[in-house]
């Protein structure tokens, strides 16, 4: 089966939703990251010194993480779409006061409620 990658109308929405997704990270807004995930058992996001299964697990976390800190900077992104409906977004960052590069890792599927993030993965190097 062959699957376009990067259609131009799919990665302007995917480019739009991380956005989207990465504004409300660094300005923790909480209720947009938790609409962004898929409320499900089977999401999973692994951090630096966390693993979350179910989107539960990934709610409690973000409730409880400070509000203070996020800030970053985007060193490089680089989002393929596959299809219509399947995504990966992959970012290289720099925490605002550290030295350490960061990865993250998001895989996005477009569900009936719209594009949400299925998988994630956060790193330092």
């Amino acid at each position: 089966m062959d699957y376009p990658i990067n259609l131009p109308e799919v990665l302007a929405e995917v480019q739009a939703v991380f956005d989207r997704y990465e504004d409300a990270l660094v300005n923790n807004r909480v209720a947009v990251l938790d609409e962004l995930f898929w409320d499900s058992p089977h999401t999973l996001r692994y951090g630096g010194t966390e693993n979350l299964y179910g989107f539960a697990e990934i709610q409690a976390f973000r409730a409880g993480r400070p509000a203070q800190g996020q800030q970053r900077q985007l060193l490089k992104t680089v989002i393929t779409t596959y299809g219509h409906d399947f995504a990966t977004a992959n970012v290289e960052f720099l925490r605002d006061g550290s030295t350490r590069t960061g990865r993250q890792s998001q895989t996005w599927l477009r569900l009936p409620a719209g594009w949400r993030v299925v998988a994630a993965h956060v790193s330092l190097l």
